[in-house]
């Protein structure tokens, strides 16, 4: 049985406009470019009431996850290398790598598991992700799981 723990995750594509633009507010009251909430709402077309409604309810995922490990899975190409080439954007963000599984490639693609420590140096981790996606080769990224 699975414990309920009303979180998901979302690529920003499959996000709302008015969350997008909450977090943007957010952004525009930390950094100072806007002095009060009613200005950055007013500048992104969406009203106090949304802001206030959903602030504590959206965060940039990277932005919670230092200290935790997470889990991915890929599909990609058997290609001489391109185990190289995905160890390498990840070591390049600053995430610790703890374990890695590659299954036995069937039909030319095979399963890739790695487990992932982020640290305090860490990148971005949606970027990081990006940078897998791209990868030729790479087919498919998949957050698994994440553990504090």
């Amino acid at each position: 049985m699975n414990e309920e723990t009303g979180y998901y995750v979302l690529k920003k594509q499959a996000v709302p406009e008015v969350l997008l633009k909450v977090l943007e507010a957010k952004k525009l009251v930390d950094s100072g470019k806007c002095k009060t909430v009613n200005e950055a709402s007013e500048r992104l077309g969406i009203s106090r009431s949304s802001f206030y409604k959903y602030k504590d309810d959206i965060y940039e995922f990277h932005d919670s996850l230092q200290g935790t490990t997470l889990t991915l899975n890929l599909q990609m190409d058997d290609e001489l290398g391109l185990l190289s080439v995905v160890l390498k954007i990840i070591a390049d963000c600053g995430a610790n790598i703890l374990t890695i599984h590659q299954a036995i490639p069937y039909n030319g693609v095979a399963a890739l598991s790695v487990a992932i420590q982020v640290l305090p140096t860490t990148g971005d981790i949606s970027e990081m992700i990006a940078k897998l996606e791209e990868t030729q080769g790479v087919h498919k990224v998949q957050i698994v799981g994440r553990v504090s």
